[in-house]
Formats: structure tokens, C-alpha cells, sequence
């Protein structure tokens, strides 16, 4: 079946998706609903989210600082999230939606010391190569490892790669801290 026949895929537009995750508010929302079992109410997320925005305590937020939030959430920011689909908002309750789950991709972090993996892998590949090079120009010795021994190593390299990629990305969602980055 030629690509032109197939069913196509209408991901969010990734304009709309960064638009979206553009504020600090709304990323604060999908941070606070993961956390809290997928959802929340608007007074919940109103104290929590002035509390994070002022750096302090929830038991320190002045009425003022959770009604300039409460308000920013009910009149702009849910609505939008809502019409975009990562939400369904009933005027009290906010609850995400399995839409909200294909932000993720846009939401993990990455740490500040670290390589991206395709970077990684592009070296691990090279270095793969060589190998499976020496061994088929015989200059790498197969006496003590053969052949297959040193193709059983290359791919054990990319199988334990693999698994820490996984444990690596799972460690570092963007629910897995307390406080949203």
C-alpha cells in the first residue's frame, strides 16, 4: 500500500501543542493533575499554583496571590486547555483527558549535564561498526572471542542502552517531581 493510500495520523499541530504549553500556568495544570490521579478542582489548583509561582508554602498563599490565579485559570487558561482537548473542565472540576498523554513527548525533562540519546547512539553504532568491521577484515581476533561472540557483545551494548534510556526517561517525567521546572 503507497503512503498517498494510507490513513494519515492528525497529530496536534506542533504550533498549537507549544502554544499551548507556552505558559507557565497551564504546564503548572497538567503538572498538578498528573500528580494528583489525573485530576483536581479549580480552588486546588488556584492555591498550588500560586503557591509554586511565589515560591512558597500553600498554607502561605495570600487570598490575593490564589484570586488573581484563580481567576487567570477560569477565565483564560482552562478554557483553552479545554478547547484543545488535554482537559475536560466543568467549571470546578478539571480532570485531563487521554489527549493530555501526547504532550508528554513535549513535557519530559532532560538534564543539563547529559547527551541526547540519538547522539549516543550514533557513537554506539560507530563504535558497533568498527568492531563488526575488525572482526570481517580479521583484525580483530576471534581466537578467544568469535564471530558471533563479539555480535552477541555489540547487541547485549545495545540492549543494556535501551533499558537505561527507558529507566532514564521514566525517571525523569515531568510528574516525577515535586515542583514543576
Amino acid at each position: 500500500m503507497s503512503l498517498s493510500r494510507q490513513e494519515k495520523y492528525d497529530a496536534p499541530e506542533r504550533d498549537q501543542v507549544y502554544e499551548l504549553l507556552s505558559n507557565h500556568r497551564r504546564r503548572y495544570v497538567l503538572h498538578y493533575c498528573k500528580r494528583n490521579n489525573g485530576s483536581a478542582t479549580l480552588s486546588e489548583l488556584a492555591e498550588q499554583v500560586a503557591a509554586w509561582e511565589h515560591e512558597k508554602p500553600v498554607d502561605e498563599v495570600t487570598s490575593a496571590e490564589r484570586k488573581r490565579v484563580y481567576t487567570s485559570l477560569q477565565q483564560t487558561h482552562l478554557d483553552r486547555m479545554s478547547d484543545a482537548g488535554v482537559i475536560d473542565y466543568d467549571g470546578d472540576e478539571v480532570a485531563l483527558t487521554s489527549e493530555a498523554q501526547e504532550l508528554d513527548v513535549y513535557l519530559d525533562i532532560v538534564p543539563a549535564s547529559s547527551i541526547s540519546w540519538g547522539l549516543y547512539y550514533l557513537g554506539l553504532s560507530g563504535l558497533a561498526a568498527a568492531v563488526l568491521f575488525g572482526v570481517w577484515v580479521e583484525f580483530v581476533p576471534t581466537d578467544t572471542v568469535p564471530a558471533i561472540g563479539w555480535a552477541a557483545i555489540v547487541l547485549t551494548a545495545f540492549f543494556v542502552s535501551s533499558i537505561a534510556q527507558v529507566l532514564q526517561n521514566r525517571r525523569y517525567r515531568l510528574d516525577r517531581f515535586e515542583r514543576p521546572p
